[in-house]
């Protein structure tokens, strides 16, 4: 009996030895993919910013969505981060920026419903096209700071595809905005400096590459996702928190820092821009990819 005893008690000290991933294989993540259309060749985003933007602001945000598809930025770039996108089925995906339209009157009132978003959505019409909705920082939408935009597609002969995402500077930055600000919960680590000195259109930027990336990749929900198709994982949103090598929720991970301004990012944009992007689902690997 008390050999049984010590063997029973050196087993568990050998548990206890051997490391997690021994005892635990970490399950690979899998987005599926249900045999749906893809946004794939070339891409025209045309951009609706609804309310006030000063010029530098709407700048930043074009010089990324052009950045995605240029190969004249420095490496890691937004291109480089885009590429991953490549690896989902039909190649590559190209976006360049189409048409723009000013809403500085707030034609619809400040405090935006849900069915306004497609409408908005429809000022621009046409194939291989996503319509971009931009709110600014005093424009309320429905369900915003509970999510930091959406995207989705128009009905009809002719399917579009559509992006909200909003300025949450004065709304929810601890939200919508991390990690140039401190989170709403869970570890009060100190905020990143943000790369265009912008915390609520640099935050735009990292919800925006997070829409556009699950946007291409799942346009209808027939696409490639965990889950039920009307809350899914998606591309990005499945990388959530995910900035550079070594991330775990409440770190953003190991990313660049601009020695002359403090400020931190992960990609090189062109005009001489810089961003911090989040982590892609990669299909080759099943696991999120960060580019630095």
């Amino acid at each position: 009996m008390a050999l049984i005893y010590h063997l029973a008690i050196l087993f568990l000290l050998r548990l206890i030895q051997l490391s997690s991933s021994e005892l635990v294989q970490e399950q690979p993540l899998v987005l599926k993919y249900h045999n749906g259309p893809l946004l794939k060749g070339k891409i025209t985003v045309n951009l609706i910013w609804y309310g006030k933007f000063t010029p530098i602001q709407r700048s930043i945000i074009v010089d990324f969505i052009n950045s995605l598809s240029s190969g004249n930025a420095v490496h890691p770039s937004t291109s480089s981060w885009w590429k991953t996108t490549e690896n989902y089925k039909g190649g590559p995906t190209a976006l360049a920026v189409g048409k723009q339209i000013l809403l500085e009157n707030y034609p619809l009132g400040k405090s935006l419903k849900n069915p306004h978003l497609p409408a908005l959505a429809s000022k621009f019409n046409g194939v291989n096209t996503i319509n971009i909705i931009l709110t600014a920082k005093d424009v309320t939408v429905e369900g915003f700071c509970m999510r930091c935009g959406t995207h989705g597609s128009s009905r009809g002969p002719v399917r579009g595809t559509y992006i909200w995402v909003g300025n949450s500077e004065t709304q929810c930055p601890g939200q919508c905005a991390w990690p140039f600000h401190q989170p709403i919960y869970g570890p009060q680590t100190p905020p990143l400096v943000a790369p265009n000195g912008d915390v609520g259109v640099d935050g735009m930027i990292i919800n925006l590459a997070t829409l556009l990336g699950n946007t291409v990749t799942n346009p209808f929900n027939n696409g490639y996702f965990q889950g039920p198709a009307n809350a899914p994982l998606e591309a990005v949103s499945a990388c959530t928190g995910m900035f550079g090598s070594g991330s775990y929720p409440g770190y953003p991970g190991n990313v660049l820092v601009e020695k002359s301004t403090g400020a931190s990012y992960n990609a090189n944009g062109i005009n001489g821009r810089k961003y911090l992007l989040p982590a892609m689902w990669d299909p080759l690997t099943s696991s999120c990819k960060t580019i630095v």
